[in-house]
């Protein structure tokens, strides 16, 4: 999901009997000039935006755990901006893409400074910096990487034109090229063998 679509998410968006999110708009915040900067419900991209992403098991449960902390807690959303309301990811208010960002930021900050400590100054490796959005190709290509068929991949990330599901995503790692290389000599010994 692109991230003003998962600080958009409300509690109606997630049907945990069919197990499917439902992204039909997307938060937005933005400066509306001699107004300020405030918050809007927007249509997402393109009609394609529109669309219904499957649960796996370890999204469900984390949304299920959240839902019932909240409840336990009597958490309850405040927040109501266009009509919309009861959104799932929240502190007080909703949250923007600055916000969420910043705070990747500084856990990226604290886990290397803990690594380097940890390591006398010398770790193995760092996190590099990141954003929300990384966090989305990085999904895209392990969907890539499993071999998921293009057009569901497209239909999941709600591109109105594969080109750019293909163009942007299909940037997999060396070691998928080279194993799926292996397959090809391997295919190619296998011929060569019926060819004796």
């Amino acid at each position: 999901m692109r991230v003003g679509e998962i600080t958009g998410l409300r509690w109606c968006d997630v049907d945990f009997e069919k197990n499917y999110i439902s992204i039909d708009h997307t938060l937005v915040y933005y400066n509306h000039k001699k107004d300020g900067c405030y918050y809007n419900i927007h249509a997402p991209k393109t009609e394609a935006g529109i669309r219904v992403i499957p649960m796996v098991e370890s999204v469900k449960t984390a949304l299920e755990q959240e839902k019932y902390f909240q409840e336990i807690l009597g958490i309850s959303c405040k927040a109501e901006i266009d009509g919309y309301t009861d959104f799932i990811f929240r502190f007080g208010n909703v949250h923007n893409q600055v916000t969420l960002n910043k705070a990747l930021k500084r856990i990226v900050r604290d886990c290397n400074a803990e690594l380097l400590d940890q390591s006398n100054g010398n770790p193995k490796t760092l996190l590099p910096r990141f954003s929300c959005h990384s966090l989305r190709h990085t999904f895209a290509t392990r969907l890539c990487e499993a071999k998921v068929n293009m057009k569901v991949i497209q239909d999941i990330l709600g591109h109105a034109d594969i080109s750019t599901t293909m163009n942007i995503y299909t940037d997999a790692k060396m070691d998928l090229k080279q194993s799926e290389f292996k397959i090809l000599a391997e295919f190619l010994k296998s011929i060569e063998g019926d060819n004796e």
